[in-house]
């Protein structure tokens, strides 16, 4: 069994964040010690890695939870696993595409800036302009 501290070493996780999967249910530590503090055994470290792997990769604690029911469900239909990851592939993607828009917007707000001592500035008037335009809807 692990301490808290064991659990994050070995995890790459910090106390507060495996705090905070336990107290969303994402898993229950299977331990505790005579004076109540938590402990962790090989499978709550699986379940760790688990979910650190899931939340590098994008995935909220609603999908991790899920996808967690489906890890464990021995029964479950592969198709299902594959469904989540690929719509969450699509919001991925939806979001890489905002940001470059984004990218692209700045990219062309700095380019037309001198970026010298003139107090004009295209950055911030854009940055004005787009606010105007939005309020305008």
């Amino acid at each position: 069994m692990h301490t808290i501290g064991d659990a994050a070493d070995q995890t790459g996780l910090t106390p507060k964040m495996i705090r905070y999967y336990e107290s969303q249910g994402l898993f229950t530590p299977q331990g505790r010690s005579s004076a109540g503090y938590r402990l962790y055994d090989e499978s709550d470290l699986h379940a760790l890695r688990f979910i650190r792997s899931a939340r590098e990769l994008g995935f909220s604690l609603a999908q991790i939870a899920d996808l967690i029911s489906l890890w464990h469900d021995r029964h479950r239909a592969s198709a299902e696993v594959k469904r989540l990851a690929l719509t969450h592939i699509q919001d991925l993607e939806a979001k890489a595409a905002l940001l470059q828009s984004m990218a692209n917007t700045l990219r062309t707000l700095a380019q037309h800036c001198h970026g010298d001592a003139r107090p004009d500035c295209p950055i911030l008037e854009g940055l004005a302009a787009r606010h105007s335009r939005t309020n305008a809807r």
